[in-house]
């Protein structure tokens, strides 16, 4: 596993400043200012309604910031040039709900990305999905549909379909928080996974123990602020502001 430290210097692949969101006369992200480097597992936390999500989706264009830039390996996604689906295809995303095709089988659901955006052939399309699925602990599961799966599996295949179009930064949005309690584990084990072998991760969640050990930068947002970012386990164990403190108390 690369060390904190190594990753701690390594290539700064996101940046984002003075990051605003309104939806109307809303203000959900009130000054985003953030780096994200090459093999950082970035945990964001904070109470419903403090912009997480929003933040999340800001960074693959699926909102528009209102207002501050983004620059991604130093260039701003937010120009006039900016091929959006090229960009997008640099960012994986695991929703809270899987977003799996019902009408597809699990192999179908894996593969229909890389054959219809990157135009891969269905041998070499089905031969990674194969591979990907084994990896999540699904290689028996090819022919099933979504709805002959638990919740777990589904957000397991969810995590391949994104891994099958090889992705430079995965996006969480609490892929655990719609998942019965015993299925939570087995994604999060694939999670942290994922944060061993280098990728780049930045995930919002409740689950605190997956922050503490697998994050590489915990952040803390509250009011479309961020209170608080730093060592996930020096940021438990004596957080410096008192918003931080008080939600902290109410989760360990």
């Amino acid at each position: 596993m690369t060390n904190t430290t190594e990753k701690n210097n390594g290539e700064v692949i996101i940046e984002v400043k003075g990051l605003k969101k309104n939806f109307g006369h809303l203000e959900v992200l009130k000054g985003i200012d953030l780096q994200i480097r090459k093999g950082e597992a970035v945990v964001v936390i904070g109470p419903s309604g403090s912009g997480k999500s929003t933040f999340l989706r800001c960074l693959n264009l699926l909102e528009k910031p209102t207002d501050g830039d983004i620059l991604f390996h130093g260039e701003s996604i937010l120009g006039k040039n900016l091929k959006i689906d090229k960009y997008r295809e640099k960012f994986g995303m695991v929703f809270q709900l899987f977003n799996l095709f019902d009408n597809l089988s699990v192999l179908d659901n894996v593969t229909i990305g890389p054959r219809k955006v990157k135009k891969e052939s269905k041998e070499k399309a089905e031969e990674r999905a194969a591979a990907l699925l084994k990896r999540v602990g699904l290689g028996d599961k090819m022919d099933a549909y979504p709805s002959q799966l638990s919740g777990g599996q589904k957000q397991r295949v969810a995590i391949a379909r994104t891994l099958a179009m090889e992705p430079e930064v995965i996006l969480f949005d609490e892929a655990t928080s719609a998942l019965d309690p015993e299925m939570v584990g087995e994604v999060l084990q694939i999670m942290r996974k994922l944060a061993e072998d280098g990728m780049t991760m930045v995930v919002v969640t409740h689950e605190m123990g997956f922050a503490r050990e697998v994050g590489d930068e915990l952040v803390f947002m509250d009011g479309g602020y961020i209170v608080e970012q730093g060592n996930p386990r020096e940021i438990m164990a004596n957080p410096q502001h008192q918003r931080t403190k008080d939600f902290l108390s109410k989760m360990l």
